[in-house]
């Protein structure tokens, strides 16, 4: 574990109902006086928001899979520098809504053949896992339906379409697969109370 403090991330495809389940954790932990930073990526520092508006919007081939990875990743260097870092040096559960398993997805396996370069540069400008990862299990379909209906102006990746979802969600349980220790699959085609309960079984029985 990151001591002194606590790196929880979600993960899933878009409209799995991961941005929920975090901040539902983030509000069960403070009700019991946990300190908790609810941060997400791209974004979660002044630098880092402005590189989401960039990635997150305009047209889907606005960027090649290799500059999305390269901004993607200096995104990722700020807010670690300015967020995660100093909220764990203070002894803080930091949860994120993504982080650096959506770059292994998006970039490394869906546009391209491009993991071997995702793990390259994660392991020369990042070097940091979270402790624990909920990775909440979605129908494609039925979350690319749900991430559609919420008609925000960061589309650029829905707007990819049903074959990138299925790809997606294909590839989240490989990786589930590969980091067993660090990533726990939490069926996300359920009431968002049912799910929520699920996670907070699995954190307690972490910090047990």
């Amino acid at each position: 574990m990151t001591a002194p403090g606590l790196f929880v991330s979600f993960e899933g495809i878009d409209g799995s109902g991961k941005s929920t389940q975090a901040r539902l954790l983030a509000e069960t932990l403070r009700a019991r006086d946990r300190d908790v930073v609810l941060t997400r990526e791209p974004g979660g520092s002044p630098g880092a928001e402005e590189i989401r508006a960039l990635v997150l919007q305009g047209d889907p081939d606005r960027w090649s899979a290799q500059t999305e990875l390269l901004l993607f990743t200096a995104a990722r260097r700020d807010h670690l520098e300015r967020t995660i870092r100093p909220a764990l040096a203070a002894g803080r559960i930091v949860i994120c809504d993504r982080f650096a398993d959506s770059t292994r997805m998006y970039q490394g396996l869906s546009r391209g053949d491009l993991r071997p370069a995702v793990d390259q540069l994660h392991d020369l400008m990042i070097g940091t896992e979270p402790d624990l990862t909920f990775l909440i299990d979605m129908d494609p379909g039925q979350g690319l339906a749900r991430a559609k209906s919420r008609a925000t102006a960061e589309e650029r990746f829905e707007d990819f379409g049903l074959d990138l979802q299925t790809r997606m969600r294909a590839g989240f349980l490989a990786l589930a697969r590969e980091f067993p220790d660090r990533i726990r699959v939490i069926d996300g085609n359920r009431a968002k109370a049912a799910v929520a309960a699920d996670v907070l079984a699995v954190l307690e029985a972490e910090l047990s």
